[in-house]
């Protein structure tokens, strides 16, 4: 294989957001092992001193993951989430964000996020790790993005996941959310904030397995779960489409029937995670690596979709909602790929 190197003489702007990103994606890619692994170490190597205090932070966990679900309330601390290094990381890609219509903030909100990729980049992005923007076109209402439950049950990486804005995407963790009050005069809003919007990429792992360069397929026609938790609760749906987010990685082709796709969706099954394997870039290549390639990623967050609050959401109801949802992706895409994605003709929308 051919390798195109990168040349010599690169701005430094570029070669610090290539070292940011290298550092990010190693960190998302190894962290709940890692997190494991280090706290084995602790717990074997530490005195009776060190133990004592993992004992007391696990005891801790579980507390406060029965008391709240892990949530932590409001925006948490900005500096975790608006910061310099998150910037850099931002402007590789670049990731940006489009606004279609104003979301009021006197409601919940639900963002039924696509397509996954690989790391769902575009949406943690500027939901998670750099809300700067997001708060600049939707003010006063909390962006959040759920993610899996095991990750708040897990030691160390709870912390740094709840830093990043990530909240357990457990119907309990949702229902505590999506309920909270709107009023601005209401004890939970003295942050100047009256509304909560969480991120939910709807595909999940399923939909990683399907991402390769070129190709939106949508996990969704089955997945009926984020519109029941809207009506139970009375929150809008705010579909979301991320151009570009399936072109930075490739992956290993994975066809339906493969050893690997067969292989990949038994531990998916068993633990709720896809073992996939990505191809990227390197830090001083364009050929091969881990890193994400610089592509272009836009989250177009189109109109809101009302909904009719009740307890027990009638099916043919369900099913009304979650048809209007495809239907509003559907238009979406048809409407912006010509903007934001190259050989936009051959481009077409696969739900599935």
């Amino acid at each position: 294989m051919k390798i195109e190197w990168a040349p010599l003489r690169v701005p430094l702007a570029r070669r610090l957001q290539t070292l940011v990103t290298a550092v990010l994606t190693l960190t998302f890619f190894t962290l709940p092992l890692l997190a494991c692994l280090i706290v084995a170490v602790i717990m074997f190597y530490g005195g009776i001193f060190i133990r004592t205090l993992m004992l007391v932070y696990f005891v801790y966990i579980y507390v406060d993951h029965k008391r709240n679900y892990s949530i932590l309330e409001g925006n948490g601390w900005m500096i975790n989430r608006a910061n310099r290094v998150y910037r850099n990381y931002r402007d590789y890609f670049p990731v940006e964000l489009v606004k279609t219509v104003d979301l009021p903030p006197n409601r919940n909100y639900i963002l039924a996020s696509f397509p996954h990729g690989i790391l769902g980049t575009g949406t943690c992005v500027n939901m998670g790790l750099d809300i700067s923007k997001w708060l600049e076109l939707f003010p006063q209402i909390r962006p959040k993005v759920a993610t899996l439950d095991q990750h708040f049950r897990t030691p160390l990486l709870r912390d740094i996941v709840r830093w990043w804005g990530m909240v357990s995407v457990s119907k309990e963790s949702l229902v505590r959310l999506l309920t909270k009050s709107n009023d601005p005069k209401h004890p939970d809003n003295r942050d100047g904030f009256s509304s909560n919007a969480v991120a939910i990429l709807v595909g999940g792992a399923q939909e990683a397995m399907d991402s390769h360069p070129g190709k939106y397929i949508l996990t969704l026609r089955n997945r009926k779960g984020f519109v029941k938790m809207a009506i139970r609760t009375g929150s809008s749906i705010v579909p979301t489409f991320s151009f570009g987010e399936v072109d930075i990685f490739n992956q290993v082709a994975n066809p339906p029937d493969s050893l690997l796709r067969r292989f990949q969706s038994v531990v998916k099954k068993l633990t709720g995670i896809s073992p996939l394997i990505p191809m990227g870039r390197g830090i001083f290549n364009y050929s091969f690596g881990f890193l994400p390639q610089r592509r272009r990623i836009v989250q177009v967050v189109g109109s809101p979709i009302d909904v009719v609050k009740s307890d027990q959401p009638d099916a043919a109801y369900v099913d009304k909602v979650h048809g209007q949802v495809m239907e509003d992706l559907d238009r979406m895409f048809d409407q912006y790929k010509a903007k934001y994605i190259s050989n936009a003709k051959n481009s077409k929308l696969i739900i599935q």
